[in-house]
């Protein structure tokens, strides 16, 4: 081959214009302000951190299981309050669903309100709905199942309502044609064709509100949260050592049985 053909090969990268440039600029600055605002700058200290990370977590081991029984206990509170706020959260998600997808929605009005509603509730993190639970019901699980609802409709809400706007059409259209009313389109047409999608995102988020709701008790929304805001409070670190491992395990199982409940359905 000879040299000229080399010398025509395309340029590997090809020279950004002016303003290309700029936006790169912006955005390489935006990324180093961010880490100088998040604490990475000079003045951080990485030798002086991982020291005080082993301090601490020499500290926590070996776990102290003397309240092994009311650790127990408290755990069994918050998976009964995400179970109990993932049903009835996807119970009111199945209806809204309807009314916030565009295929289905009985007029724009009710659309653009059921979006706002179901936005609303996926905008506000469900710590802030805690707390205003926390307030209006008082403290304890209520308040936590009452944020893990309104947490799981704005999830299943969402990914509800797209999947019946994805649904198949010639069903729908077929169903349609031959004089179906809109309550046996639905059932008939579109349910049998999304319910696969309906039940991985009920499983997904049931594994959330598991999760959640172990957050949700450090505001004095019930559940094992409680018990570990104490134990780090009093500096009781190998308690909450005890706490931090029951909780891996029981969001390893919770994920490991909706995984084989997918498998097994799907």
């Amino acid at each position: 081959m000879s040299n000229n053909s080399y010398s025509q090969l395309p340029a590997r990268f090809k020279k950004p214009s002016i303003f290309s440039f700029a936006i790169y600029l912006l955005v390489a600055t935006a990324i180093v302000l961010s880490f100088q605002g998040a604490g990475f700058d000079a003045s951080f200290d990485l030798k002086r951190t991982l020291n005080s990370m082993w301090i601490f977590l020499s500290e926590m081991f070996p776990p102290n299981f003397s309240r092994a029984k009311q650790f127990t206990e408290a755990l069994w509170v918050t998976l009964q309050m995400a179970i109990a706020g993932t049903v009835i959260g996807v119970l009111v998600s199945f209806p809204l669903c309807w009314l916030a997808a565009k295929n289905f929605a009985p007029n724009k009005l009710l659309y653009t309100l059921s979006r706002g509603l179901i936005s609303l509730f996926r905008t506000i993190p469900d710590l802030i709905w805690a707390l205003f639970f926390v307030i209006t019901v008082g403290l304890g699980p209520l308040a936590g199942t009452l944020a893990l609802v309104i947490d799981t409709i704005g999830f299943c809400g969402r990914f509800f309502a797209e999947a019946v706007e994805e649904a198949e059409p010639q069903p729908i259209q077929g169903l349609q044609a031959l004089g179906a009313n809109k309550i046996s389109t639905i059932f008939c047409g579109v349910l049998p064709n999304v319910l696969p999608s309906f039940t991985n995102t009920s499983l997904f988020s049931l594994e959330k509100a598991v999760r959640s709701s172990v957050v949700l008790g450090l505001v004095g929304a019930g559940g094992i949260g409680i018990e570990l805001k104490v134990s780090m409070d009093t500096f009781r670190y190998d308690e909450a050592a005890t706490i931090i491992i029951a909780i891996f395990l029981m969001v390893l199982v919770v994920e490991r049985l909706s995984a084989w409940i997918r498998g097994r359905l799907l």
